[in-house]
C-alpha cells in the first residue's frame, strides 16, 4: 500500500471563526496534512493543494489568482457563516433562509458516496438550520440536513475545470463525524482517492479472548479484507481456520512478515512481545495496529516510534475501552458543560478474589495491573483531563496473592498543571469495593 501524499491546506480565516479551532486541530495531527493558518489570501497559492475560506462571502467575486487556482486544479471549501453576504459564483449555490437553533440530522445524499465509508447513516450535528440554494445543474449535494421532511442541502460539490470546489452551511466542527467527512472532502478536493484502496488484513495472535472479535470486526468494516492468521500454537490455527476458511494461517511470525500481500497487522499477543513482532511488521512494511498497552516502557515505544517514522507506516495501539458506553456518557457531559471544569477524579477497578491464572497476572509479561487494566484506565485520565502532568507517584502493596507476579493493589495519584488531580486504584484486595467513577467539576 502506497502511503498517502502530503496535502498541504490554506486556511484564510477572519478572526472571528473561532468555531473552526477544533477542526484545524484536528487536520494538524494527521501527519500527511500541513495546514497553514492565514488572514490573507497570499500572492503565490502553487505551494497549496487546497484553500479553506471562513468566511465563504469574503473572496466574493473569487481573486483572479484563486479562481486560476481552481481552474487550474486546486480545491476552494467555502465555509458559510449565519451572516454570509453573496457566496461565489464559482460554487453554484446561493445562501438560503437561516432558520432555528437545533440539532440537525445530517445524511450523505448518496448513501454509496466513498466519503460515507464507515460513517453512521446520520450525523447529528448542533447549530442553526442554514440551507444552500443549489443554482447549477452540475452541482452534487453531499450532505443534506433533513428538516421538516425536506432534505436541504448543507454541503455541496462542483466540478471547475481542472478543479473542485465545495461549500457547506455547517458550523459544529467539535463533531468527531463531520471533522472525518472535512477530512475526506480535503482529499476529495485536492483530488485525492478519498479512501485508500482495501487493505489485506493479518492478525498476530489467536487468543480465545480476542481473536475471533479482530476476525469479526476485519470482515464486517468495509476497506479490510481478512487475510491471514499468524499463532505459535497449532490447535488455535486449527479453530481460526475452521472460523475464517477465507483467510491463510501461519505457524510464526516470520511467515507472517515475508507475506508481501498482508498490509497491515492486528498484533494480540501478550504485551512483553508488543515491541519485538510490531518492530518484526513494521521493518517489512506492513502497518501495524497492536493490542494495549503498546509496550512495557519508554524506550521499546521509541524505538517503535522511530521505526514507525523511518518506515512511513502507521502504528497505532488498540484502545477498545473508549468506547464504553459510562465513559462515553462522561465524555459527552462534560462536552455539553454539565460539570463544569473536571478538576478532580477518581477511578477504581478491582475486588476481593483471587488474581485469574493467565498471564495478566504475571508482572513480566503483563507489565503488572497497571499495564493491564490500567491501560484503559489510565487512557481515560488523560482524555477527560489532558492537561500536561506535572507529577505521577504511584503505591504498591503485596500482602495475599503470593503466588503471582502482579501487585495485589496499586494507587497512581497524577497532578496536572492548574492543580487538577486524578487517581487510579486496581485492588484485588479490597472487600468493599469503591465506585468505578468519582468526578468534581466545578457545576
Amino acid at each position: 500500500m502506497q502511503p498517502h501524499h502530503q496535502m498541504n491546506v490554506l486556511c484564510c480565516l477572519s478572526k472571528s471563526k473561532s468555531n473552526l479551532s477544533s477542526l484545524l486541530t484536528y487536520l494538524k495531527k494527521i501527519p500527511h496534512v500541513r495546514a497553514i493558518i492565514s488572514e490573507k489570501l497570499p500572492a503565490n497559492l502553487s505551494k497549496f493543494q487546497v484553500v479553506i475560506t471562513a468566511p465563504a462571502s469574503a473572496y466574493n467575486p473569487a481573486p483572479k489568482k484563486l479562481e486560476q487556482f481552481v481552474r487550474s486544479g486546486g480545491g476552494w471549501l467555502g465555509v458559510v457563516s449565519l451572516l454570509e453576504l453573496p457566496i461565489s459564483k464559482l460554487f453554484g449555490v446561493s445562501s438560503g433562509p437561516i432558520g432555528l437553533e437545533s440539532e440537525i440530522r445530517v445524511l450523505f445524499q448518496d448513501i454509496n458516496e466513498p466519503m460515507a465509508d464507515r460513517l453512521p447513516d446520520a450525523i447529528y450535528v448542533k447549530g442553526r438550520y442554514h440551507p444552500l440554494q443549489v443554482l447549477s445543474e452540475d452541482v452534487t449535494t453531499l450532505l443534506y440536513a433533513d428538516w421538516h421532511y425536506q432534505h436541504s442541502p448543507v454541503l455541496v460539490y462542483r466540478k471547475v475545470d481542472a478543479g473542485r470546489v465545495a461549500c457547506t452551511t455547517l458550523q459544529d466542527f467539535e463533531n468527531s463525524d463531520l471533522k472525518r467527512v472535512i477530512y475526506r472532502l480535503l482529499r476529495k478536493l485536492s483530488g485525492q482517492p478519498v479512501t485508500a484502496e482495501n487493505l489485506n488484513v493479518g492478525i498476530l495472535g489467536y487468543a480465545p479472548s480476542v481473536g475471533e472479535l479482530h476476525g469479526n470486526g476485519v470482515n464486517t468494516t468495509s476497506g479490510f479484507k481478512l487475510h491471514a492468521f499468524c499463532d505459535l500454537n497449532p490447535q488455535r490455527l486449527k479453530v481460526a481456520k475452521h472460523r475464517f476458511p477465507e483467510a491463510k494461517v501461519y505457524s510464526n511470525a516470520k511467515k507472517l512478515a515475508n507475506d508481501d500481500d498482508v498490509d497491515l497487522v492486528i498484533i494480540a499477543t501478550p504485551p512483553n512481545s508488543h515491541a519485538k513482532l510490531s518492530l518484526q511488521m513494521m521493518t517489512n512494511e506492513k502497518h501495524v495496529v497492536c493490542e494495549k498497552p503498546l509496550a512495557l516502557n519508554r524506550n521499546e515505544t521509541d524505538r517503535m516510534l522511530k521505526m514507525a517514522e523511518k518506515m512511513k507506516v502507521h502504528l497505532s495501539c488498540h484502545q477498545n475501552r473508549r468506547f464504553d458506553p459510562d465513559f462515553t456518557a462522561i465524555k459527552r457531559a462534560l462536552n455539553e458543560d454539565l460539570i463544569g471544569d473536571l478538576f478532580y477524579m477518581e477511578t477504581f477497578v478491582g475486588g476481593f478474589s483471587h488474581p485469574c491464572g493467565y498471564w495478566h497476572s504475571h508482572e513480566e509479561i503483563s507489565g503488572g495491573i497497571a499495564y493491564d487494566w490500567g491501560a484503559h484506565y489510565l487512557d481515560w485520565i488523560v482524555d477527560l483531563i489532558p492537561d500536561h502532568p506535572t507529577s505521577v507517584t504511584a503505591f504498591r502493596h503485596k500482602r495475599v496473592w503470593h503466588d503471582v507476579t502482579n501487585a495485589d493493589q496499586k494507587r497512581i495519584w497524577i497532578k496536572f498543571e492548574g492543580g487538577k488531580e486524578a487517581e487510579f486504584i486496581h485492588s484485588d484486595i479490597a472487600a468493599v469495593r469503591k465506585p468505578k467513577w468519582y468526578l468534581l467539576g466545578t457545576k
